[in-house]
C-alpha cells in the first residue's frame, strides 16, 4: 500500500476486529464534575496537568480548580481520579499553555522548565497514569518533539501516548509509528486543517502498518464516526459539560429539569455529596447529560466498563 493512501479519500483497508474504544471523559481535575462521573460509575478518565505545572511554575495559578474537600491538597487530585479510575490519562497541558491565560512565546529555555516540572509532578503525583508526552511540534518543530519524546521514555515510568501533528508530515508519521506503542490523533487539527474526513484513513493507516498498536483520539467527539472507528482504543471528551456550559440537556433547559426524578439516578449519598459543591440545577444538568452521553458510546463504542 502505497504513503499516499494514508492522506487520501479513499483506500478504505482491512482492521482487526478490535471494537473496544474506552471514551475518556476529560476534565477530571475538575473535582466537583469529576465527583459526578464517579455517582454514576464512569471507569475512563483525562486530566490535564497544566493547572498543577502551572502553581509549580508561577507559584500560583490562573487556571481554575474547583474548590472540593481536596481543595487545601490539590496535588492529591491526580492520584485521587487515577486511584479511583479504571485507566486515566494525563494530558500535559501544552495546548491550554500555548493557547490560556499565560500565552506568549515559550521559547526552549522555558519549555525545558516545563519539561522539568512535568517530570517532577508525573513521578510524585501521577502514579499509574498514561501521560501524554510534550509534543512541541508547533512550538519549536518536529525534532525537538523527539528530543523531548526520547527523554519522557528514559525519565517517567509511565506509559506514553505520542501525538502526530500534521507538522510530522507522512513520513513522520511513519517513524512515529515505528517508535510508539500507542499514538494520539488530534481531531481538533484536522477539523482545522478541513482534513477531518482523513481521520479514519489515518486511523486505518496507523493500524495496518502496526496492528498492535493503540490509538488514542484526542478530541473526539464525533458520535456519528464512533463504530467506523472502534478499533481505535480510547479518545476524550467533554461532551458531557455541554448542559452546563450552554444550558441545555436533549434540547430541554436545565432550568426545566425534574430534580427528583434526576437525583434518583444516583444514591443519596452521592447526591448530598456532589451538591456540596455544585447546586441542584447544575448537578442535575451533569448527571442527566453524563448518563445521556454514557448510553450514547455504550451504544457506538461498546462497554465501557
Amino acid at each position: 500500500m502505497g504513503r499516499k493512501n494514508w492522506w487520501s479519500e479513499g483506500g478504505n483497508m482491512i482492521v482487526p476486529d478490535q471494537k473496544n474504544m474506552k471514551v475518556h471523559f476529560a476534565g477530571s481535575e475538575n473535582q466537583a464534575h469529576y465527583n459526578v462521573l464517579k455517582a454514576l460509575e464512569v471507569k475512563y478518565s483525562l486530566y490535564t496537568a497544566y493547572p498543577f505545572l502551572e502553581r509549580m511554575l508561577y507559584g500560583k495559578g490562573k487556571f481554575p480548580i474547583i474548590a472540593n474537600h481536596l481543595k487545601k491538597e490539590p496535588y492529591k487530585i491526580p492520584q485521587h481520579v487515577i486511584n479511583t479510575s479504571k485507566h486515566t490519562i494525563q494530558d500535559s497541558g501544552l495546548f491550554s499553555l500555548m493557547f490560556g491565560a499565560r500565552a506568549g512565546n515559550h521559547d526552549q529555555k522555558f519549555l525545558d522548565q516545563y519539561y522539568e516540572k512535568l517530570i517532577e509532578f508525573t513521578t510524585n503525583y501521577s502514579q499509574g497514569a498514561t501521560i501524554v508526552e510534550m509534543d512541541t511540534q508547533k512550538i519549536l518543530g518536529v525534532e525537538s518533539a523527539w528530543r523531548y519524546r526520547e527523554k519522557l521514555r528514559k525519565d517517567v515510568p509511565n506509559r506514553i501516548i505520542n501525538v502526530f501533528h500534521i507538522e510530522d508530515g507522512e513520513k513522520g508519521l511513519d517513524r512515529l509509528i515505528e517508535y510508539s506503542d500507542y499514538i494520539a490523533i488530534s481531531v481538533p487539527e484536522l477539523r482545522k486543517v478541513k482534513k477531518k474526513n482523513h481521520l479514519l484513513q489515518l486511523a486505518n493507516y496507523i493500524k495496518n502498518k502496526k496492528p498492535e498498536i493503540d490509538i488514542h483520539l484526542l478530541g473526539f467527539t464525533e458520535k456519528k464516526n464512533m463504530k467506523a472507528l472502534n478499533f481505535c482504543s480510547s479518545c476524550d471528551s467533554t461532551s458531557y459539560n455541554s448542559g452546563v456550559r450552554y444550558g441545555f440537556v436533549q434540547g430541554r433547559k436545565i432550568s426545566e429539569i425534574n430534580n427528583e426524578k434526576v437525583r434518583s439516578l444516583v444514591t443519596n449519598e452521592h447526591y448530598v455529596n456532589i451538591t456540596k459543591y455544585v447546586n441542584d440545577m447544575t448537578a442535575g444538568g451533569l448527571i442527566l447529560n453524563i448518563k445521556s452521553e454514557l448510553h450514547k458510546y455504550e451504544k457506538l463504542a461498546g462497554s465501557q466498563d
